[in-house]
């Protein structure tokens, strides 16, 4: 097994058990799927081929054995079920998992409280709540969970949502405005948009749609939140549309999921699978059917952290397998990330990998059986998963795998990451490595760690062009590239549109309405520097260790 030294003291600080080796990880994770495929697991894991998401490295094999990634829960308009489901939160984020609400249902601010005679305090407060609690919760004992808030884009209280991150405060929280339809076609037409009360249905009043839609691209350009749901879109493509309607997502966005739905995802490395410059189509579509057998697998080994997740997860088995190390093989392939042969490649790519995967399922099905509510699905046939392909930013799972993240163009070529108490420098291998061909490398190698970037650097265009970062690629080509991979992938996919700093508001509304054309169905955006405490930034001034 291949590990840098940056994976292995990720692995160290939070997936290791004690005393255990990275080997003797994966075995405890092939060995806790027990299936006769278990060796196939095993090898495709030390290979770095394909890594399923944290929980299962860290709790297969264990006594907590939670090993699903990503939750969406229920919040209705009561107290009582609104703390049920943050005791059930608080499950979750201790056994690693991120969790997803729509508070939609929560009855505006002012509204009244016969119960009480009162007046509601409005979905926000309970929000905070939820972070407060959040931060109580450690992942599995190593990190705070991950939150996603989504309020309807015609809930009243929907103005104080918008500009919420920006009065301080719900660090565990990810914001997302879910849009309809009806939202759109006002937007078109200048025409007022009525905001409902959730309690009743009535309309409490009624908005310029030009104003909310400003002040979302104003909150955005602050500081990344809300990003964007559209609601109509996910539900379109909702494969079992019987059972109800989606109203969130995990997280990151990449999950849509229906009330108490868990989904485990795993990704396959896709820089490992170029050989000669070109994509190994038969290594690929082997790892693509080995990690569809894992994921469903884990399906009947996971531990869920209440009956009713286990209940609603078992009727429909969706799991999420992906890939991350597009940027990296772009480059083995000397394929600059900002161009068509990409969105060719990538578009080529993922077809094959969504074919192979969903005939697995199939194969599964016809195997071991459908999903039970199959009936009310999409599926004609014989299926085993409701959902099969997911894209995941794989945030801690690149760097085991050592390679780049998701889908997204590179960050930066160099900069500084902490992991625990340890604080590592990372600087591409594959630039790294042609520098030292060069008799100015060392020159340019500093400028690298200083700025992130070799575009100021004496190298020819063409190699300017393939180690472009997220920040110099058109933010034209950023939503291109995830629609060209939508297309391919039933539930979503986790993307950010990064923005140089003097990008402007009207940028990105421009962003988010060609996303909505493309058929996204969400999207983030984040402007360099709107945040003073990012996690990541471009270079480094004290670069100590190099990985």
């Amino acid at each position: 097994m291949d590990l840098t030294p940056t994976a292995k003291t990720l692995l160290e600080d939070r997936y290791l058990l004690p005393q255990e080796t990275p080997d003797e990880l994966f075995s405890r994770v092939a060995d806790a799927v027990d299936t006769p495929r278990s060796k196939d697991f095993l090898h495709v894991m030390k290979e770095l081929l394909f890594i399923p998401n944290s929980p299962t490295l860290m709790n297969a094999g264990s006594s907590i054995g939670q090993l699903s990634a990503c939750f969406v829960l229920p919040v209705e308009d009561s107290l009582q079920e609104i703390f049920s489901t943050l005791a059930t939160m608080a499950l979750i984020h201790q056994s690693g998992g991120g969790t997803g609400f729509s508070f939609s249902h929560i009855r505006p601010a002012g509204d009244a409280v016969s119960s009480t005679c009162g007046a509601a305090s409005g979905p926000l407060p309970f929000i905070r709540v939820f972070d407060e609690a959040t931060n109580a919760v450690k992942q599995g004992g190593k990190r705070r969970g991950a939150n996603m808030a989504v309020l309807n884009s015609s809930h009243p209280d929907i103005m104080d949502f918008i500009n919420a991150k920006n009065r301080g405060g719900l660090s565990n929280f990810n914001f997302s405005v879910g849009f309809d339809a009806h939202f759109f076609h006002c937007l078109e037409h200048g025409s007022q948009y009525d905001l409902i009360n959730p309690r009743d249905g009535s309309v409490k009043n009624s908005i310029d749609t030009r104003e909310l839609w400003h002040a979302l691209g104003s909150a955005a350009w602050q500081s990344g939140d809300p990003g964007v749901l559209f609601l109509d879109i996910i539900n379109e493509k909702n494969t079992v549309p019987g059972l109800g309607s989606i109203e969130a997502t995990n997280p990151c966005g990449e999950q849509p999921l229906l009330p108490f739905e868990s989904c485990n995802l795993g990704s396959i490395n896709l820089s490992r699978c170029i050989a000669k410059g070109e994509l190994d189509d038969e290594l690929v579509r082997t790892i693509t059917r080995q990690g569809v057998q894992f994921l469903d697998a884990v399906i009947d080994v996971n531990r869920f952290p209440v009956p009713e997740i286990r209940e609603k997860t078992l009727l429909t088995r969706k799991i999420g397998l992906g890939i991350m190390g597009l940027a990296d093989a772009l480059i083995h392939m000397e394929i600059p990330y900002e161009s068509k042969e990409a969105l060719h490649f990538a578009d080529r790519m993922m077809a094959l990998v969504s074919r192979e995967a969903h005939e697995t399922s199939r194969e599964l099905g016809e195997e071991r059986g459908s999903f039970p509510a199959i009936e009310q699905s999409i599926y004609s046939g014989e299926m085993r998963n409701a959902t099969v392909m997911t894209i995941a930013p794989t945030g801690s799972l690149h760097l085991i795998a050592g390679t780049s993240s998701g889908i997204e163009p590179l960050f930066s070529l160099a900069g500084t990451r902490r992991i625990g108490n340890r604080s590592v420098t990372i600087i591409h291998p594959l630039l790294k490595k042609y520098l030292t061909s060069l008799s100015s490398g060392r020159d340019i190698l500093a400028l690298v760690k200083r700025t992130g970037t070799i575009s100021s650097a004496p190298v020819p265009e063409t190699v300017k062009e393939l180690y472009k970062t997220a920040t110099e690629i058109s933010p034209d080509h950023h939503i291109r590239m995830q629609a060209t991979v939508q297309k391919h992938v039933d539930n979503a996919v986790s993307k950010t549109v990064n923005l140089p700093e003097h990008a402007g508001v009207d940028e990105i509304l421009r962003i988010f309405m060609l996303a909505r054309s493309l058929e996204c169905k969400g999207v983030t955006i984040y402007r360099y520097n709107s945040k003073k405490d990012q996690v990541l930034s471009r270079g480094c001034e004290m670069c100590r260790v190099v990985v």
